[in-house]
């Protein structure tokens, strides 16, 4: 089976990068475009880097890691020998880095949103990332949490939550604690990182590279789901309830995020290159139904170059929250709730020298 990671084309990468614009400018571009409500935001990897997950492309739009090799679905999944070997690495790297995203704050961009997603602004929320983020953003408000599902669509599925083989999903919290059980060894050496905050470095999608401490992954243990025990079958094949490469959405996702399109005026990308062909139809269904699309994001994008797409190259930490003042108005102001999220969020990005030498292990 051939599966290709996605990739923004590289004639997209060689082409000169949009002109970046000014604060204000940008400003003043991204407050109209919001300005009459009814628009549905699409978000990616670039919206979390604030709070401390790292993207997986850097500002030249390629992969941050040269050697990226993640773990496809089907080899996650096979019931081999070799398929336990991979679900032995996957489990324990992430074993590891979970407890990074699980504990990751909302940035001042994801708070900020909420607002607009609270007044109205943006009723439609589609996100590609997996780190529950906008979800704790908009917790922050009275909106329960029927409201909350209702309102963010995870095209690619969430962390939090793991799913076996038949069908069984647990909460990831769960899960880990099932793991601690099984490796009493892993558990001490993640209670050691936790006094001494020597994290291993984390990555976008939850794990953590490991190769340089010398680690065998054959004595980890990935136990076997309680709910199939009980139906008298053994079962250790779990994986995330996310999309890994080689996997296809899910018909429900899908058309919801169709829906979600067609339901809108205009569409709003932030923080994507548009590089997964999930998020890429999506703004090729908006140009097919003649809707206004905004880009905000830094460096190349999969829409460059595609005449009815405007793109703001610039950080969307340093425009959203005047352009929620500006869009909002005196509200802004007067509605505690509002005036809460434009104050709340934290901004504490990985460092600007931070590399990446290491293979993730996941999708």
């Amino acid at each position: 089976m051939r599966v290709s990671v996605p990739n923004i084309p590289a004639s997209f990468l060689s082409r000169t990068t949009t002109p970046q614009v000014s604060v204000t400018e940008a400003v003043d571009k991204l407050s109209a475009f919001l300005s009459s409500g009814n628009v549905t935001l699409l978000t990616g990897a670039g919206v979390s880097v604030d709070s401390g997950i790292r993207a997986y492309r850097g500002q030249d739009g390629r992969y941050t890691n040269p050697n990226y090799k993640p773990i496809l679905y089907h080899e996650l999944t096979a019931d081999t020998e070799k398929g336990r070997a991979f679900r032995q690495r996957y489990w324990l790297r992430s074993y590891l880095g979970y407890p990074s995203v699980r504990d990751a704050l909302p940035n001042t961009t994801h708070c900020a949103l909420s607002a607009l997603q609270y007044s109205g602004i943006i009723p439609r929320l589609i996100t590609q990332n997996v780190d529950g983020l906008h979800h704790k953003a908009l917790a922050m408000t009275p909106s329960s949490p029927v409201k909350v599902h209702q309102s963010i669509l995870e095209l690619h599925g969430t962390l939090h939550r793991v799913r076996c083989k038949h069908g069984h999903l647990v909460d990831r919290n769960a899960f880990q604690e099932w793991l601690s059980i099984a490796n009493p060894q892993w558990k001490a050496f993640a209670d050691e990182v936790e006094r001494t905050g020597n994290q291993p470095r984390t990555n976008p999608d939850g794990d953590v590279a490991i190769e340089h401490l010398g680690i065998s992954y054959e004595t980890f243990v990935v136990p076997d789901c309680p709910s199939c025990l009980m139906e008298n079958r053994t079962n250790n094949v779990h994986k995330p309830d996310l999309i890994f490469f080689g996997e296809s959405i899910t018909e429900h996702v899908r058309q919801r995020s169709y829906r979600d399109v067609e339901t809108a005026d205009r569409l709003l990308l932030m923080g994507t290159t548009l590089a997964t062909y999930s998020a890429f139809r999506l703004l090729k269904h908006t140009l097919e139904l003649q809707k206004p699309v905004l880009m905000v994001n830094i460096g190349p994008s999969r829409s460059d170059g595609l005449e009815k797409v405007e793109k703001l190259d610039i950080a969307s930490r340093s425009i959203i929250r005047q352009v929620v003042r500006n869009v909002l108005g005196t509200r802004a102001t007067e509605d505690p709730i509002i005036e809460k999220l434009l104050n709340s969020g934290i901004s504490k990005p990985p460092s600007a020298d931070d590399d990446d030498r290491y293979p993730r292990a996941t999708g």
